[in-house]
């Protein structure tokens, strides 16, 4: 199966090297620098998306986030399954649910959590292996509303109604944090990003000690990886 992998970031390779587990995974992997303007023509061969972070905006007004837009809602109308984290859960709410969906917080929420889990994830086929809570790294400034009818809310905290979301009509799902990284990519992410995450009020160091591979979370790409190859998420 093709997927199609959108990487929405500066580097063309991201800190996860996600896009090596999704062909690890027995996926035909299109990698498409979305953030330098590279979009594929012609949809009809993917059977798969993922849509990577970046450090924009999904409500800015950028061409390639417009055409992203496009292109999202392009692929939920032939049925593809999508995983969108952090930028990308963002984007698949703005592009499927209405750009007042995304906005900006008053404060960054960063940090390993705690997340609970709503009754609604155990029927899910991507989130069902969570348990009552699931921990995981998240470092968010904007957010996706949680009061949209065609969302389904799998995860939240106290502070971001919205972690984890399914639509209703799409086989899509949303993952706020950052389930895709382990503990010694993290700490190397960590280093990476250390002005811009101390700006956001994280002690870098603290965040190193406290990391962990979240090997629970990591279960919601391992399910929309076999499901999606299965061929058992277009009708989910």
């Amino acid at each position: 199966m093709k997927l199609l992998y959108l990487q929405n970031g500066p580097r063309r390779r991201s800190v996860s090297a996600l896009e090596d587990r999704f062909a690890a995974a027995g996926f035909d992997v299109d990698v498409r620098w979305a953030y330098q303007g590279e979009f594929p023509e012609d949809l009809g061969a993917y059977g798969a998306c993922f849509v990577s972070g970046s450090p924009h905006g999904a409500y800015e007004t950028i061409p390639w986030i417009e055409r992203e837009h496009d292109l999202l809602r392009d692929l939920a109308t032939r049925g593809v399954p999508m995983l969108g984290i952090c930028f990308g859960s963002q984007i698949l709410g703005s592009a499927l649910c209405g750009r007042d969906q995304v906005f900006r917080r008053s404060s960054c929420e960063v940090g390993y959590l705690h997340l609970d889990v709503t009754d609604a994830a155990r029927r899910d086929p991507v989130a069902c292996d969570l348990g009552s809570s699931v921990e995981m790294f998240v470092w968010h400034n904007d957010e996706v509303r949680a009061s949209h009818p065609d969302m389904t809310i799998l995860a939240h905290s106290p502070d971001c109604p919205n972690h984890v979301w399914k639509h209703k009509r799409h086989p899509a799902w949303g993952i706020q944090g950052h389930p895709e990284v382990n503990a010694a990519q993290a700490r190397d992410w960590f280093d990476l990003s250390r002005a811009r995450l101390e700006s956001d009020g994280a002690d870098v160091d603290a965040l190193k000690r406290r990391a962990v591979d979240a090997d629970e979370a990591k279960t919601m790409l391992a399910n929309f990886m076999s499901h999606a190859r299965a061929g058992r998420l277009a009708a989910a």
